[in-house]
């Protein structure tokens, strides 16, 4: 558990309350937050009542050093086998048991208060597979995987403003690392706004996710058609990819009935001039940038498209 102000006896009360039957450890990283360590003395003497070792340490600086790093540190004082992330800023944890080492294991969550993020919080519950632009297909807090697998994936960038699951999302998949979801809500995720991911600028992630799909994707393939790309998703790409695009395709005839999406930004003389397609007159492979809920999915199913093979889905 990082642990940097607020929220701090809700957390370690929903701790307490796990009914897993094996040896658990708390390990608590302080990242110099105003008053938690005294909080923190106190209830290193409840869990220890209940038979749990709770590890405490942190710095006095005025200044966090980052959820990165925090994380990092309360990793390396803890000594057991499987490591289950928490954050301050949750109101329930669930510890699971996964034989697969080579797995990050999460759950479905539910949001704090409930009209918070509806979207966001519906969107992360129905992911999938895991080429997406908004990151990992599940969320961090509700992380759990082995000991052996976080340091083969890891560690953590600990710098500040840095998206550090996102990072290490994207390593533990370089690895050859799955991803399992269990399809239970375990997780009571609190939104606020001085909440770690406000701190990431969203051209920082955009660049990340860009570069992880033309790394793991786009490289793997000699042209595609982008679905509902819009004009930031080639201006995007690296002009290798972006020469890789045959088509647009799209759904609304004004956009068809122009025929062509012409790349002013080119650099090139000759500006290239992309033909603009109903879905139904295009092949794969397929980008798609947008989902609806349930027009662009049935539009998919009506071509029997299949995802990871046909398309990919990039938000």
């Amino acid at each position: 558990v990082p642990v940097f102000n607020d929220w701090l006896d809700e957390c370690l009360q929903a701790i307490l309350e796990q009914g897993f039957p094996g040896r658990m450890e708390l390990s608590v990283y302080d990242d110099g937050s105003d008053n938690s360590r005294e909080l923190l003395e106190r209830w290193r003497l409840r869990f220890e009542d209940r038979g749990l070792p709770m590890l405490i340490s942190g710095h006095s600086s005025s200044s966090p050093h980052g959820v990165g790093f925090a994380k990092y540190q309360a990793v390396c004082q803890s000594s057991g086998r499987f490591l289950c992330f928490q954050e301050v800023s949750l109101c329930k944890c669930v510890c699971v048991c996964v034989c697969e080492s080579v797995s990050i294991v999460g759950c479905k969550v539910c949001r704090v208060p409930e009209d918070s993020t509806e979207r966001y919080t519906r969107w992360i519950n129905s992911l999938s597979p895991v080429y997406r632009s908004h990151g990992p297909t599940v969320i961090m807090p509700a992380w759990f995987c082995s000991r052996d697998w976080f340091e083969k994936a890891g560690p953590f960038n600990e710098a500040l403003g840095v998206p550090e699951d996102l990072l290490f999302f994207y390593q533990s998949l370089r690895h050859g690392g799955h991803v399992i979801r269990v399809d239970e809500c375990l997780l009571v995720y609190r939104y606020h706004e001085h909440a770690a991911t406000h701190s990431v600028l969203e051209e920082t992630i955009w660049s990340l996710r860009v570069h992880f799909l033309q790394e793991r994707v786009l490289s793997q393939w000699e042209s595609f058609t982008a679905w509902n790309a819009g004009k930031q998703g080639p201006q995007s790409l690296s002009p290798t990819n972006q020469k890789k695009v045959k088509a647009f395709c799209d759904v609304d005839e004004n956009t068809i009935q122009k025929g062509f999406y012409s790349y002013e930004e080119s650099k090139e003389r000759l500006k290239p001039r992309i033909p603009v397609l109903h879905f139904t007159n295009t092949s794969p492979l397929f980008i798609v940038c947008d989902m609806t809920r349930g027009v662009l999915e049935e539009n998919l199913w009506s071509l029997q498209l299949k995802e990871g093979i046909h398309y990919y889905h990039f938000n």
